[in-house]
């Protein structure tokens, strides 16, 4: 059981992911304890990225980026989660998640400005839903934005921000008519040094050590007009538009940061002895293997149809919300199941699988947790 040659990618996927693999191997795995001891990932890996073309694949050549189909994004995505230390990297919430807000929303003038930098890693971008009292009720979000003028005028708070120490502008979920609910929400784009906009501390987490996670505080922070994305008011539409990309995005990485738990559990079992033969020989570890083997080929098979059907538009909100649910909560039973064949070796932080599993734990919380993930499928039932 591997990730490469499924069916659904052609022998230039398969290119792209090895010259993908290599970098991650050669760039991010032998510095990631650095790294993570830094508690960020610098910004000359984020211009190495896209200076081999690993950012922003699916945006157009007229935005500076490659034209290539979603299927490279994915195996992007795959690739990160595939390498030691990946959770820590920010490229899929920039390349599969704040491009295509912009990409598919944004002005001519805002495409023209962003995407480019986006594609090179001269830009990191980051986008602020959480709030310190609301989490996925994307809703309930306090975050205004009044206009005065030709200038919106922002106050609020927002947490738990991908990228938020390096991001040089952030995609600000916030109300611009706090009296209609969800039909009063916007996206507003607020660029770093803008007066009024402060982040705070690189909060410190229990994994993912080495991504850049912040607080973010906006005291009657003016930008003009110019900087809404779309139209107002339609922000909670594009946020239902996009989302269903973004859980498809954890979905993947999650499944490949699975498949490389498997992997080495799988090498290790056959080099350490117990009782007189390797920890593989042993029937209770085959059997569990075989069980995680069986739950990986199934995985794909579920991610690659909902693969294309975004690539050809008709994923709907509801598959790729049980492609994150099914991922991240099958992730967190096979990286567990795979740490314990470690035995105490697996609770040291100088083991790969240690890391693995606390970067897996968040999973299952963003992008919208597992339980308003059961909630919004069983709307649709």
């Amino acid at each position: 059981m591997s990730m490469e040659n499924r069916s659904i990618y052609d022998s230039d996927h398969e290119l792209f992911r090895a010259n993908a693999r290599r970098f991650f191997r050669e760039e991010l795995e032998p510095n990631i304890e650095e790294w993570e001891n830094a508690s960020i990932v610098p910004r000359e890996f984020w211009r190495s990225a896209g200076e081999k073309g690993l950012l922003c694949c699916g945006i157009p050549e007229e935005y500076g980026g490659p034209g290539a189909d979603f299927k490279y994004n994915m195996i992007s995505s795959e690739e990160i989660g595939y390498a030691i230390g990946g959770g820590s990297c920010g490229f899929a919430l920039q390349s599969d998640i704040t491009a295509y807000y912009i990409l598919n929303h944004a002005s001519e003038e805002l495409k023209q400005k962003w995407l480019p930098p986006m594609v090179s890693g001269e830009i990191i971008s980051s986008i602020a839903m959480t709030e310190p009292s609301t989490g996925s009720d994307l809703q309930a979000i306090r975050t205004t934005a009044i206009r005065d003028g030709d200038e919106y005028v922002i106050n609020g708070q927002k947490t738990f921000i991908t990228n938020g120490q390096h991001s040089d502008f952030v995609i600000v979920v916030c109300k611009t008519d706090p009296t209609l609910g969800a039909k009063g929400i916007s996206l507003v784009i607020v660029e770093t040094g803008t007066e009024g906009y402060e982040k705070g501390r690189n909060l410190d987490k229990i994994g993912q050590k080495a991504a850049d996670t912040s607080e973010m505080f906006f005291a009657d922070v003016r930008v003009p007009v110019g900087n809404l994305i779309g139209e107002e008011g339609k922000g909670f539409s594009y946020l239902m538009d996009e989302l269903p990309r973004e859980r498809l995005t954890v979905a993947f990485r999650a499944w490949a940061e699975a498949q490389r738990a498997y992997e080495i559990t799988v090498e290790y079992t056959k080099e350490r002895e117990a009782f007189g033969k390797p920890l593989f020989a042993q029937q209770n570890t085959a059997f569990s293997l075989a069980d995680v083997a069986t739950e990986l080929a199934v995985g794909w098979a579920y991610l690659d149809q909902c693969l294309g059907k975004i690539v050809d538009g008709t994923l709907t909100a509801q598959e790729g919300a049980m492609a994150k649910l099914w991922t991240t909560e099958k992730e967190g039973k096979i990286v567990d199941t795979c740490l314990q064949f470690f035995g105490g070796y697996g609770y040291m932080r100088e083991y790969p699988i240690s890391r693995m599993y606390t970067d897996a734990r968040v999973r299952r919380i963003y992008g919208g947790s597992t339980e308003i993930m059961k909630l919004f499928i069983g709307r649709s039932l």
